[in-house]
């Protein structure tokens, strides 16, 4: 009896090590483009970000694409922090290219334009953008289940977040 129960015991964290590996072998980045029949595209975003009131370029922000999928909240809190699925920085001359493969399941995909180096280049409001691929300049031909490289040119105006003590 005593026997047994000590298999049982080795059988079961056996088994669990294994499903555990096996668990953690799908996690991979875009593990699903290697997965034969999966349509997919390059969606390439460039442009440049600017102050709205004086047009000048602005360095140091942050251009990212969103997950493809709405943010589900839980219980009404919005998920913290959030990560953009790929993103860039501005140059000095405030101009960016942001690029990343998407499977083609949405003709928009939200892109994230936020400072996050503070008052450095002063403070601006962050914006949210829903880009629309459907009229984009298709800059790569489509080969088999890949449908090619869809790009967009957009100019982002900012509006600079004024300190309350002016």
């Amino acid at each position: 009896m005593k026997i047994n129960r000590v298999f049982i015991k080795w059988t079961n964290w056996v088994l669990a090590g294994i499903l555990s590996m096996l668990g953690f072998i799908g996690c991979e980045k875009n593990a699903m483009m290697e997965e034969y029949g999966t349509p997919h595209a390059d969606y390439t975003v460039k442009g440049a970000v600017v102050d709205k009131a004086t047009g000048k370029p602005i360095a140091g922000i942050r251009v990212g694409y969103g997950p493809e999928y709405p943010i589900v909240s839980m219980y009404g809190t919005p998920p913290a922090p959030f990560v953009p699925k790929s993103s860039v920085l501005t140059d000095a001359k405030g101009e960016f290219k942001l690029s990343d493969t998407f499977f083609p399941t949405n003709s928009q995909i939200p892109v994230y334009v936020e400072d996050i180096d503070g008052a450095e280049n002063g403070l601006f409001q962050s914006d949210t953008l829903q880009i629309s691929f459907s009229e984009a300049d298709r800059t790569k031909k489509s080969k088999s289940w890949y449908h090619g490289e869809f790009t967009k040119e957009v100019n982002v105006q900012l509006t600079e977040i004024q300190p309350e003590n002016q």
